[in-house]
C-alpha cells in the first residue's frame, strides 16, 4: 500500500485533463496485481477511465452552464448601451471568472426576444491580464434568460463556451 500516496498526490497535482487517465492506470494496475491477471486489469483500467472521464465531463459542462446562465442573466437585465460588471463563483473556487458586459442591441421579432453583448472574461488568476472582447447572444426562455450562442469548435476563450 506505500504506492498509494504516490498514486494519490500524482492524481491532486494532475488538473482535470488527467485525472481520468491516473485514475484508471492507478485502478488497473491495482486489480492486475490483486488478480494476477493483467487482462482483468486492463479491462478495470479501461472501465475507470471511461467512468471518471465522464463524470469529469459532467462537471466540465454543469460549471459551463453556470457560467453562461450568470452572463445571460446580466445581458437581460441591460438596457442597450449600458455596461455592467458580472462574475461567477463556483462551490469550488477554481475557474471563478467575471468580467463586463456591455448591450450591443436588441433583437426582438415574433420569434424570440433576444439580445446581443459584448463581454470580457478576467479569471481569478489573472485580473491584470489584457481585456479581450467576445460577442455572443441571449434569448429569454420561460425560465428566464439563457445563453443562445453556440461555438463547440472554438477555443479562444476557454471554459465559457
Amino acid at each position: 500500500m506505500r504506492w498509494c500516496l504516490p498514486a494519490g498526490l500524482a492524481l491532486a497535482l494532475a488538473g482535470c485533463g488527467q485525472v481520468a487517465d491516473i485514475s484508471g492506470a492507478v485502478a488497473g494496475g491495482g486489480a492486475a496485481l490483486a488478480s494476477s491477471n493483467p487482462a482483468v486489469g486492463y479491462a478495470v483500467g479501461i472501465g475507470v477511465r471511461a467512468a471518471v472521464s465522464a463524470g469529469v465531463s459532467e462537471v466540465m459542462k454543469r460549471r459551463q452552464g453556470a457560467e453562461q446562465d450568470a452572463l445571460a442573466t446580466v445581458i437581460g437585465a441591460l438596457e442597450p448601451g449600458e455596461t455592467r460588471p458580472w462574475q461567477i463563483r463556483h462551490a469550488i473556487p477554481i475557474g471563478n471568472q467575471q468580467g463586463e458586459v456591455r448591450l450591443v442591441r436588441v433583437l426582438d421579432n415574433a420569434l424570440a426576444q433576444c439580445r446581443e453583448a459584448a463581454f470580457s472574461v478576467t479569471g481569478d488568476a489573472t485580473p491584470a491580464a489584457p481585456r479581450q472582447w467576445f460577442l455572443t447572444t441571449a434569448c429569454r426562455q420561460p425560465e428566464g434568460w439563457k445563453w443562445a450562442a453556440a461555438e463547440p469548435a472554438t477555443s479562444r476563450w476557454g471554459a465559457l463556451q
